[in-house]
This record gives structure tokens, sequence and C-alpha cells, in this order.
């Protein structure tokens, strides 16, 4: 009795601590974040779904590049196409091409000390981002660096949802085909893209490159109208409530994820009384541990009040965004959960221009075709096993 007693207390006390760990480092975050707003520009886009397109035109223009690439990754996989994708640095880096890549330190832990080592070998300039720290070490842990950003020569840039793997060319059978959005981006939002990976190259490798012109070339004025917007664990909850509460006919939720806050939750819950018409995709399939289960207390709700669920069938939909009255379309690495909102570091683009929101809404429509649509009853008598991971999930939401 004695030793249970013991290990009773000593997991108390661990929870405390890791609670305590927490809490004043969110705190402490918060205090030192400022919300960057980058201007309104013009740019050009092209839009991938699908990894076997993206992946092409991506080599490409890193095999074409005659200055610098710079390119930051949540994950980078070590099977044969990631392989090729490092190869293609070390050999750009032979080149004489100035190549600098960060990765996130948890995301992408697979990239062993070897690996590391060649890159730098081969002239790859490498970095780590978001490594655990003190004081508040569990708390370090859980941020993460959610961006996917390249930038070839100052003039095109790359940023969404893909990483690199073979799980994003169909490679994976339990997950495939998979569905993201990616941008292509030429013209003046370029300019932010580099932005944002210096900051983080400061960051990770100590080295400030912002001043240096040379990574800022002019830019050519493109078509559509956008807005990059960069998130670190503060401000994105604040930006997707007013989106929302600006909402006035319809509104797109696409997400692999769907774990809002309570906010978050009020204000969809306020549209839906206004009258809008939401509609939220989710994947079928579930990649990671209960997150699947964590969003049924929320899509139970909205299903009440009226929203539409679908759930896509033809593989695993990993797509981030949102649209607002056919009017705007809101895009990138930020999941709609707790995580993007209150913990990672994101990079989101609002356009504005109605050509790219009908394709954009094309490719949404071509997906709504391939799942089916979720309802109230399918949610109300679920299996004990369902039921219990339910209980299991809620508490543990905010790390999902």
């Amino acid at each position: 009795m004695e030793i249970i007693l013991i290990i009773i207390g000593i997991a108390v006390l661990l929870i405390f601590l890791l609670f305590m760990d927490f809490h004043f480092g969110e705190r402490a975050q918060r205090k030192i974040t400022t919300r960057k707003n980058h201007p309104f520009r013009y740019s050009d886009f092209e839009l991938f779904i699908d990894g076997t397109e993206l992946f092409p035109s991506l080599f490409e223009e890193i095999q074409n590049a005659k200055s610098h690439i710079h390119i930051l990754f949540y994950t980078i996989k070590t099977d044969s196409i990631s392989q090729e994708f490092l190869t293609l640095l070390k050999t750009k880096a032979d080149d004489g091409v100035e190549v600098r890549l960060i990765l996130d330190w948890l995301g992408s832990i697979k990239i062993r000390k070897k690996i590391r080592e060649n890159l730098k070998e081969s002239g790859v300039q490498f970095a780590y981002c978001q490594l655990p720290t003190l004081p508040y070490l569990f708390y370090s842990l859980q941020v993460r660096n959610h961006r996917k950003i390249t930038i070839i020569d100052g003039k095109t840039g790359f940023m969404g949802g893909f990483n690199i793997g073979k799980d994003y060319i169909h490679a994976n059978f339990k997950l495939s085909p998979w569905r993201d959005y990616h941008l292509k981006i030429t013209g003046e939002g370029v300019e932010d893209l580099q932005r944002e990976f210096l900051l983080d190259w400061r960051d990770a490798s100590k080295i400030n490159l912002l001043q240096d012109s040379i990574y800022f070339p002019a830019q050519n004025k493109g078509n559509s109208r956008h807005q990059i917007i960069p998130t670190q664990g503060v401000y994105l909850e604040e930006i997707v409530c007013n989106l929302i509460k600006n909402c006035k006919t319809s509104l797109f939720i696409g997400t692999p994820y769907f774990i809002p806050s309570k906010r978050i939750m009020n204000e969809l819950v306020s549209a839906l009384q206004r009258n809008v018409e939401i509609t939220i995709l989710l994947p079928n399939k579930a990649d990671h541990l209960l997150v699947k289960e964590a969003s049924f207390r929320y899509l139970r709700v909205l299903l009440h009040k009226g929203a539409n669920v679908y759930q896509y069938m033809n593989g695993f939909f990993h797509g981030k965004l949102i649209i607002l009255d056919d009017d705007i379309a809101f895009l990138g690495s930020a999941n709609f959960d707790k995580r993007s909102f209150f913990l990672n570091h994101e990079l989101n683009c609002s356009i504005y221009d109605l050509d790219t929101l009908k394709l954009v809404k094309s490719t949404i429509n071509q997906d709504l075709k391939l799942s089916d649509q979720l309802q109230a009853t399918d949610l109300k008598h679920v299996s004990l096993w369902t039921f219990i991971k339910e209980c299991i999930a809620r508490p543990f939401s905010p790390f999902l």
C-alpha cells in the first residue's frame, strides 16, 4: 500500500511540475511575442494539391537556382524521395550556390548526425530550430516550427502544407493518395517569405542576414492581392476568430485535425445562428493517435446546430484552408487545432484574388465529391472503445 501511495504521489508531483512548466513557459512566450503584419502584396500563384506534381516543380526550381536556396520544413524523412531531395541540395552547394536548410528538431529528428555532417561537408548550411531549452523544458518541447518555406534566388517561393517524404507522393499505402495544398509564388510576396525564413535562420543559427540586400531583389508586381501571415503560438486564434466573425454567407474549413478553442467554437456557433452556411472537410483516416476522436465533441455540437461535415474517403486529407464568403482564401501550414492556435510557428496566406479563389474552390468541390457527409446520428451512439478514446483525448487535446 505504501508503494502505491508513493507512486501516486510521484505521479501527481510530476503532473504538477509539467503543468507549471507549461503554464509559465506559455506566459513567457506571450510576453515576448509581437504580432507581425506584412503589407498587402500582389503576386502570381500556382496551386499544387498533389505531391507528384509539386515535387518535380520544386526540384526543378532548386536545380535551376543560381544564387541561393533557402528551405525550411517541419519534416524531412529518410526515404528515397527525401534522399533525392538532400542529394540535390548537396549538388547545388557543390556548384557554389548558397544553400541554407532549417528543420524542426522534433519533426525531423530522424535526420541523424551522419546525414547532417554529410550535408555540411558538401557545403549545405544546416540548422535545427526549436531545440528543447531551459527553464521551460516541457513547454519548449511542445512548441514546433510547423512552417514549410522555400525561396529560390529571392524570386520564387513555395509555402503550404507539404513536407518532404514518400507519404506525400502516395507511397504510404495506409494514407494514399495524400491530398494537401501548397502554393508556388512569384512576385512581391516572395520578399515576405524571405524575411520570415531569415528570421527563423537568425534564431536557429544565430546568424543575421536580414540586412543583406542580395536576398531581397526587386520584385515584379503580380496579379493576385494577398497577405503573408506568420504566427508563433500567439494571435492565430484572434485572426481566425475575426475571419469567422466577419463571415456573412458561407464558411469552408478544410483541416486534418479539428480541435478548436472555446473562443473559436463560440464564433462558429454564432455564425450558424446568423445563418452562415458552414462546411467542414476532414479526413476519414487519421494519421495520429486520438486526433479523430478528439474532434467528435465539437462536431456533435456543430452538426446539431446545422453545420455540414464531410469525411474525405479518397486517401488522406491534409489540407489546411479556410474560405469565407467566396471572397477570401486563408491557407498555409496551420491546422484548425489548439496546437496551431497556441503553440506552433505557422505561416499562412490570405488571398483576395477572385481567379485564385475560383481555382481553390474548384479543387475543394472535387474533394467534397470524394467525401461522405457525416450525420449527427453517426456520432450519437459510438462504440465503447471510441468513447474511451474520446475521454482520453479530451485532456490531451492541446497537445495533439
